[in-house]
């Protein structure tokens, strides 16, 4: 088995609405309460930042297994969603939808659009960020499949 570790750093002096700085790897930024939750707003935060990892997850493990199954595409294109729930005080991350777009060569045939459909679906329950979430945070999936104009 291998396992791979990942290090961050932070640190936060203020108080709740204080700017804090994280750092791992190649990311190096500030991070903030967002103003939708009535703080400062600088840099980054941990909403925005599940999202990223549940998206870059995603649109790097459906390119891999297009790429394992010779699925050729054009181009791959993705917007994310991420919908925080507060109620009664309590903060809930709610749900994350996905809508990744996928042009398909110009010469793709019907079985390769059904394939990039399949394999969409699939880099959803493949992706390691989604697996950990899930049963906590709905992920929903409304892929665009087209071919490229030739």
């Amino acid at each position: 088995m291998a396992e791979h570790v990942f290090h961050l750093k932070a640190s936060w002096p203020g108080l709740r609405n204080g700017i804090g700085e994280i750092e791992a790897g190649n990311l190096k930024t500030q991070v903030s309460i967002p103003p939708e939750m009535d703080g400062p707003g600088v840099g980054t935060n941990p909403d925005e930042m599940l999202l990223g990892a549940a998206a870059t997850c995603y649109i790097i493990t459906l390119a891999a297994i297009m790429e394992r199954s010779g699925l050729e595409k054009e181009e791959l294109t993705m917007e994310s969603e991420g919908i925080v729930d507060v109620t009664k005080g309590v903060i809930t991350y709610k749900k994350i939808i996905h809508h990744p777009n996928v042009v398909l060569k110009a010469d793709a045939t019907e079985k390769e659009i059904e394939l990039a459909r399949r394999l969409a679906k699939k880099a959803e329950t493949s992706c390691m960020i989604s697996r950990a979430i899930k049963g906590n945070v709905e992920i929903e999936l409304e892929a665009i499949v087209e071919v490229a104009v030739g």
